[in-house]
């Protein structure tokens, strides 16, 4: 799954109409995160190496990247998510915000995903 999820985060990154399309590497990025039960929804905003806490969940944004000819465009995130204690996360990897289906995290509790990229 995750050769899958690297290959179309490559391919996303980039194909363009006739040359490669350049990604930009941001400052940070903003985050909404569902709490399942109570219904619940928060927007987080970290910096790049930041962990926020909600409840019982840690996010850590590794990386976020954009489309540099176009920094409103599609974002996405490298996040690592822990819940509780555990020592191994509840989530590792890449969050396309366009498509947070394409590698979503799966918990009974939390959602999370990624919403854009901050770009100062």
């Amino acid at each position: 799954m995750r050769g899958f999820l690297f290959a179309a985060l490559t391919f996303l990154a980039l194909a363009g109409p006739a040359s490669a399309q350049q990604v930009a590497d941001a400052p940070g990025g903003d985050l909404r995160v569902l709490d399942k039960l109570t219904g619940v929804v928060t927007d987080m905003s970290l910096r790049r190496g930041e962990t926020g806490q909600l409840g019982y969940l840690r996010v850590t944004l590794n990386a976020c990247r954009y489309p540099a000819d176009n920094p409103s465009g599609d974002a996405y995130a490298a996040l690592d998510v822990f819940y509780q204690a555990e020592p191994e996360p509840a989530f590792s990897g890449w969050m396309l915000a366009s498509a947070p289906a394409l590698h979503a995290m799966d918990h009974p509790r939390y959602d999370v995903w990624v919403l854009r990229c901050m770009t100062s």
